[in-house]
């Protein structure tokens, strides 16, 4: 088969598209033909080296895949051959006291199929089974893949950590990407006033078709300055911030007394400076939030699937150009999610 792969971590010219041998399914994973895989940023971090995380080399990335079932392992119950599939890329045993209470995400040997382990932008993968949601057949694969790891990061991020309530403000930091935009509908969705920023008018633009009510552009503006005039000095209720040290500090400033910061991520690094008498004086809760559970998943997805939300595509380009794929994203061009196609497929 035809595989994205890299060989050692990199800049964007260690990754190739080329001959990888055929993946068997385990007795408990599932063969998936492969239609469509969507990119996220962890692919890119992925690429360059995380610390502590030794990849078996040659690495297939991608987190996000859709596809049909062509095989199934021997002890493989809840999917069949020919059914059609999303990969959920959260991985969990199953058996830890987390995994007993419901909490995947927090699972004592969690890992992310793209990231720790091969993942799926190839034309087969072999996935555990109970990794894999079952698609409509009126879903188009384009959108089966770009949903899943986005929408579950920001779904548990807004309903379950931040616990969102309808008339409540939020503020989405870098609302053009993958998870912002998703954030946004789902702010929208649960009735929230949802405030949101990006780099160019044209992305805010699509966050106010995603329904944001208030945007600011913040590469022009100072947000923390446009939040202050925008509430009349109160802040909001909770700010979502996966960006890092860039902009932490003034996440913080931005937040109502009481409010919550909820972050799944620090694009720009691990180490950023809080200030503690903000934290304790306006009494803000921190919250820590990474992918989601199983049935989190399906919740959302069902959201999806149904048209309630809509995973937006910036581009969609064959597999063997994934290296223009990953530049889209280090670059930040464009809206939302860049899709690629086994080139079999096109």
């Amino acid at each position: 088969m035809q595989a994205v792969q890299f060989t050692e971590h990199g800049d964007r010219d260690v990754i190739e598209y080329g001959d990888f041998p055929d993946p068997e399914p385990g007795k408990d994973e599932a063969l998936v033909d492969v239609k469509a895989g969507a990119l996220n940023h962890l692919d890119v971090f992925t690429r360059r080296g995380l610390p502590g995380v030794d990849l078996e080399m040659p690495h297939i990335p991608g987190s996000d895949a859709a596809g049909v079932v062509t095989d199934i392992g021997e002890d493989v119950t809840r999917v069949e051959v020919g059914d059609r599939v999303a990969v959920t890329a959260g991985v969990s045993c199953g058996e830890c006291e987390f995994c007993r209470h419901g909490e995947h995400s927090l699972c004592e040997s969690y890992h992310l199929i793209g990231e720790h382990v091969r993942g799926v932008h190839a034309e087969r993968a072999a996935v555990p089974a109970s990794n894999l949601v079952h698609v409509p057949d009126d879903v188009d694969w384009v959108t089966a893949a770009a949903a899943p790891l986005t929408f579950q990061t920001a779904w548990r991020m807004l309903m379950t950590r931040a616990d969102i309530e309808a008339g409540e403000s939020i503020l989405i930091l870098g609302a053009s990407g993958g998870v912002g935009q998703a954030a946004v509908q789902i702010a929208d969705y649960a009735g929230a006033e949802v405030y949101a920023t990006a780099s160019t008018d044209e992305k805010l633009e699509y966050a106010e078709e995603c329904g944001a009510d208030h945007t600011i552009n913040y590469a022009e503006n100072d947000f923390a300055s446009e939040m202050r005039e925008l509430t009349d000095g109160r802040g909001v209720d909770v700010v979502v911030d996966y960006v890092g040290p860039e902009t932490w500090d003034d996440s913080t400033k931005c937040l109502a007394k009481g409010g919550r910061l909820v972050t799944c991520g620090a694009t720009t690094g691990p180490k950023a400076e809080t200030n503690i008498n903000r934290v304790f004086w306006k009494q803000i809760d921190i919250l820590g939030s990474t992918m989601a559970t199983l049935g989190e998943v399906d919740d959302v997805l069902s959201l999806v699937w149904d048209g309630t939300f809509e995973p937006r595509i910036r581009e969609t380009l064959p597999m063997s150009e994934a290296t223009r794929a990953h530049e889209m994203l280090e670059e930040r061009e464009g809206f939302g999610k860049v899709v690629v196609i086994p080139d079999s497929e096109r």
